[in-house]
């Protein structure tokens, strides 16, 4: 591994003791002081009897104030996150990421009271948004504060449930990352025994030889066995606050919260989660065929992510720089330049290595307009295909920075949050699938492909299966990592059906589970890779015609609901039908690979 697989963020501030990085926190905290200000002594009184031209300006002065405060605390929490994320041994970065967490909750009380204050202005809110220019370009997110306000407990009371927060739910998920961060093992690789950390450790399930994967996941389970009661600590700890506010803000249940989050309803969730369920026939045929060729009656834990296909593909991280950018300009020289400045420009900290966290993410760094990703390179295919994915996330934060778009207009809901990065996916695996022509490379392809369907499809429906009654069981007692194991392996062997093996903890290193703010966080990936197979259906049909309103569509994914967005392409995310029409595309690829 070289320097140019870690992350560079010298643009933003010079480091964590550098007088910038201070001034910058500073002027957070006396931002943060300024609108509590403005706060007690101008909004606490200024309600739906104040007339509208009072109310109107002081709206769009309160609006651009949290949008100057959420630039700027953003900007500050990627830049820490960039260290804690990538070392978690780093004391000083966890030191400034606590400094910032315990002022963050300060904003997020602003971020309360604020919604609060537009709730109670329900009345005259139309007419507010009318007046006031800043007001009306931000008109969904204040309907939406307004609505969203119903289920805030009294200001006391969230005040409270904030600072508790970082003792509470913030430390569980904090201890889980470290623990899992941390965690290595001893493994014999190629003749020499390594001490790998557990995202390494975890990327042998792709191992071309049985049994290195097999002894790879032996190894694994035996790892998270070893640190199973603090891990269930955790998930409990952060379940149990979870259901407490959720009971307190009068929530009808967790899975409430997360489809406001999602900017869905249950009818859309329940119409998405039966057309999954229907296709699960289609994948075990998938699993059959998969088992046959690997010589086997049916497939092992260790066998899902196992390659196929003689290429065996590898590529270094140039390669797979230069593999990238060439795909993307088959379907837009925009995207393909935008992915070929992130290489360059070193966005992206690829490289393995102990402290660090496991799996990929982007995230969004507002003060320069930029993003950056992590992701744990390994110079599969998979691996070109996960860059792939969190190259899609930075170009949508690229199309909101280039509209203009202010960080309240940028919120956007998990949903549509994954609709580039699975677009860029697609564009990828089906680019190179289009130019090859050996059967065996192609069958390498689908099964890198059909790996990431079953994953997103499968796995992730055995998640919200697994979440869910986890969620319920909470409510009367906490849970022993035997129920969690247990649960878990019944959700799996209801969605991928007969295996020889599961994967009964599955539980301890998927981050989602842990965070307390964004429950089931599992089923919007499922939306994201279904809404994305059907956009790029219809860029099939539109050409390049198609590209202006799909950027028109990621610039305003915090402006609408989904079914909305979808609108504009003429989808009906409430219809069964769509979900099956995109499921569809699965399945031909399912045929296509049977048949090979």
């Amino acid at each position: 591994m070289t320097l140019s697989q870690r992350w560079d963020l010298s643009n933003v501030y010079p480091s964590l003791e550098s007088p910038e990085y201070e001034a910058a926190f500073a002027s957070m905290r006396t931002q943060i002081e300024s609108l509590e200000t403005l706060f007690k002594e101008k909004i606490a009184a200024a309600d739906a009897g104040v007339p509208v031209s009072t109310l109107a300006p002081l709206m769009g002065e309160v609006i651009d104030r949290l949008n100057a405060l959420l630039e700027l605390s953003g900007t500050l929490r990627a830049y820490v996150m960039s260290f804690v994320a990538t070392d978690s041994r780093d004391t000083l970065a966890a030191r400034k990421m606590s400094e910032f967490q315990m002022t963050a909750v300060r904003l997020q009380m602003l971020g309360h009271q604020f919604q609060a204050w537009v709730g109670k202005l329900s009345p005259v809110l139309e007419d507010i948004i009318a007046t006031n220019p800043t007001a009306g370009q931000h008109a969904f997110a204040l309907r939406e504060a307004a609505e969203q306000s119903r289920y805030l407990m009294s200001e006391a009371e969230e005040s409270l449930a904030a600072e508790l927060g970082l003792s509470g739910t913030n430390a569980w998920s904090k201890l889980q990352g470290t623990i899992t961060s941390q965690l290595t093992v001893e493994f014999e690789l190629d003749g020499e025994v390594r001490k790998l950390p557990m995202p390494a450790l975890i990327n042998l399930h792709s191992h071309p030889d049985e049994s290195v994967r097999k002894r790879a996941y032996e190894a694994e389970l035996k790892a998270w066995e070893s640190v199973r009661e603090p891990l269930a600590a955790c998930l409990n700890g952060v379940k149990g606050w979870a259901n407490t506010l959720n009971r307190r803000r009068g929530r009808t249940d967790a899975l409430h919260q997360a489809l406001d989050l999602a900017r869905i309803d249950r009818s859309t969730l329940e119409a998405m989660l039966s057309a999954m369920q229907a296709s699960f026939p289609t994948f075990r045929r998938y699993f059959a065929a998969k088992a046959r060729r690997l010589g086997k009656e049916k497939l092992a834990w260790w066998d899902i992510f196992a390659p196929l296909g003689e290429s065996k593909q590898t590529f270094t991280f140039e390669e797979a720089h230069e593999f990238i950018v060439r795909n993307f300009a088959s379907f837009s020289t925009e995207l393909a330049e935008f992915a070929d400045h992130a290489f360059k420009n070193r966005w992206i900290d690829a490289e393995q290595r102990e402290g660090k966290r496991g799996g990929a993410f982007c995230m969004g760094v507002p003060g320069v307009k930029e993003s950056r990703i992590l992701c744990n390179f390994d110079g599969s295919l998979d691996q070109v295909s996960t860059i792939a994915h969190e190259l899609g996330h930075a170009f949508h934060n690229h199309c909101a920075y280039q509209a203009g778009k202010t960080e309240m207009q940028q919120e956007t809901p998990m949903t549509l949050a994954e609709t580039a990065s699975i677009l860029c996916e697609t564009i990828v695996m089906e680019a190179l699938l289009k130019e090859t022509t050996d059967s065996q490379a192609q069958l390498a392809i689908l099964e890198t492909q059909l790996i990431g369907d079953a994953q997103v499809i499968v796995d992730i429906y055995s998640r919200f299966l697994f979440e869910k009654e986890v969620f319920e069981r909470r409510q009367t007692a906490e849970l022993s990592p035997d129920e969690l194991c247990e649960i878990m392996e019944r959700a799996q062997k209801s969605t991928y059906g007969d295996l020889a093996a599961y994967h009964p903890y599955m539980w301890t290193w998927k981050p989602h589970y842990y965070y307390g703010g964004l429950p089931f966080y599992n089923f919007p990936y499922a939306f994201g890779l279904l809404f994305g197979i059907g956009l790029y259906q219809i860029y099939q049909q539109r050409g390049a015609a198609f590209l202006p309103d799909y950027k028109a569509l990621l610039a305003s994914t915090g402006e609408a609901t989904a079914a909305d967005l979808a609108a504009r392409f003429g989808i009906d995310i409430r219809s069964q039908k769509f979900w099956e029409d995109s499921l569809a595309v699965i399945g031909q690829r399912i045929e296509r690979y049977c048949a090979l």
